[in-house]
């Protein structure tokens, strides 16, 4: 079909769906922490602005948790339907590192979940705010565990290889595997950072449409905060992170640089812009800086480190792909730190919220925390290619012995399904941040007693002293 393999569908698939649950636990990571952050504002201020903000952004982490949630269920059967070899290979592992997902993540989440939507007048100021934070708190345990799995998948340990299976010896170095910390922060600050642009961004909108209140000037003050501080982290743990990929992965760093072989003792230069040939084995139209690579990757002036001929050509990762996608998130993350400068700038002069220049560039890169984690989840996956286990087991044999004809069909269900539900949830939080922030109406608590809404002393007694079809009627007006 079309040239493709059955492991060309099976990638596309998982690739996609992937591609489109990794936004929203994204966002679910990043605005739990703030509605934490809100509500402990708002406990210890009593200023209003962080209590409307709290129940604007609620609404729209309710929509995106249950996306977020839908989206990953799915992943988990492609493993038994798509990557069956995989599960039988490697499930002594992954199995159970999803398993503690659910167990001490999903289910603390999910217990306190409805506290956090629906307690707000039902119970205490401190337990309602001891459900937001941990709910805050499943979400960055949830992102661990995931994150255990798939770094474990990119740098094995603590493993052995029994009749053809891997069965873990030593847990800890399979959850401690030496990409772990690294990727589990990156994670974490790139969730962190695409929300505060996507909270930034439907600031700046309100603001250039002249829908000027303190609760979107608090928005924006807070998410400019967050891209001022955590930018530049961000830039620090990706060099960090790079320095560990490139001992464990470097076939990896290779391809992600266009880097091909080395010329004797010369350092080795960064390309910043090119074409990677694979056929060829060359990058066309490179544009280098001299030493820059050798400085960057090895912080020396004139090492080196290993192209991708040093490599057989079945091991190489598709150096095409991941030089522009590994450059589309390095490039939107100087973007980001350039952003929080700006506003920083414009803050000391008390212009942040009116200098419309600045609030359209912040509109502009309202998206573009989440276009940055997924050029940055596509580097390392494709990366870690030909391998789905880095050196033990590759990608074609993980594959299930499905036919095209199945493959096909369900990939374009998929297609479909995926585009419009989640393309109308997506439509729906829109909708929802268009409206902007209101005030919060307390609503005040049933007085109880016979006939009233307590304890109704007969069955239509909690309507109130107006007839059912009268209600009814008054409702439907206040509707229309």
């Amino acid at each position: 079909m079309f040239g493709l393999t059955v492991l060309d569908l099976a990638r596309f698939q998982f690739g996609f769906t992937i591609s489109f649950h990794i936004l929203f636990p994204a966002i679910t990571i990043g605005m739990a922490s703030y509605l934490a952050v809100l509500e402990a504002c708002w406990l210890r201020t009593r200023q209003n602005v962080y209590r409307d903000l709290y129940h604007f952004w609620l609404k729209i982490f309710a929509v995106n948790f249950g996306m977020g949630v839908v989206s990953g269920i799915v992943m988990a059967y492609q493993f038994g339907t798509n990557w069956s070899r995989f599960a039988q290979f490697a499930g002594g592992v992954t199995g159970p590192l999803l398993t503690y997902e659910v167990l001490t993540a999903f289910f603390l989440e999910a217990g306190f979940l409805g506290v956090m939507l629906f307690g707000w007048n039902k119970v205490g100021p401190a337990l309602h705010f001891l459900a937001t934070l941990l709910v805050a708190i499943g979400t960055l345990i949830s992102a661990t565990w995931i994150l255990a799995s798939n770094s474990w998948m990119q740098t094995p340990q603590g493993y052995e290889i029994v009749n053809g299976r891997i069965v873990p010896v030593r847990w800890l170095e399979v959850i401690f595997n030496p990409s772990f910390p690294y990727r589990l922060v990156h994670m974490s600050l790139a969730a962190f950072l695409a929300t505060a642009l996507f909270v930034a961004g439907s600031a700046a909108w309100h603001l250039l449409r002249g829908n000027d209140n303190a609760a979107i000037r608090k928005m924006l003050s807070m998410a400019m905060w967050m891209v001022l501080v955590v930018a530049p982290v961000q830039a620090v743990v990706g060099d960090a992170h790079g320095l560990n990929t490139l001992e464990h992965q470097p076939a990896k760093i290779a391809a992600m640089e266009g880097h091909w072989e080395n010329h004797g003792n010369e350092a080795v230069p960064l390309i910043l812009f090119g074409w990677p040939d694979m056929q060829r084995e060359q990058t066309r139209f490179a544009v280098e800086i001299p030493h820059l690579g050798s400085l960057i990757l090895t912080h020396s002036w004139n090492r080196q480190f290993k192209g991708l001929k040093d490599f057989a050509p079945e091991d190489r990762p598709n150096s095409t792909i991941i030089f522009w996608t590994f450059r589309a998130m390095v490039g939107l993350g100087m973007l980001m730190i350039m952003l929080g400068l700006w506003s920083l700038l414009l803050r000391r002069r008390e212009r942040l919220h009116r200098t419309r220049p600045f609030l359209r560039a912040t509109l502009l890169m309202g998206p573009m925390g989440l276009v940055a984690l997924l050029a940055g989840w596509l580097t390392t996956e494709i990366g870690r290619q030909p391998w789905v286990v880095y050196g033990l087991q590759r990608t074609a044999d993980a594959t299930s012995p499905t036919g095209m004809p199945q493959l096909a069909l369900s990939a374009t269900l998929f297609v479909v399904s995926y585009f419009f539900v989640f393309g109308v949830g997506i439509a729906y939080i829109l909708r929802l941040v268009r409206k902007g922030p209101s005030q919060y109406i307390e609503e005040a608590p049933p007085s109880g007693g016979p006939g009233q809404e307590r304890t109704p002393a007969r069955p239509l007694s909690a309507v109130g002293d107006e007839s059912p079809r009268t209600t009814l009627r008054e409702n439907s007006r206040n509707w229309r």
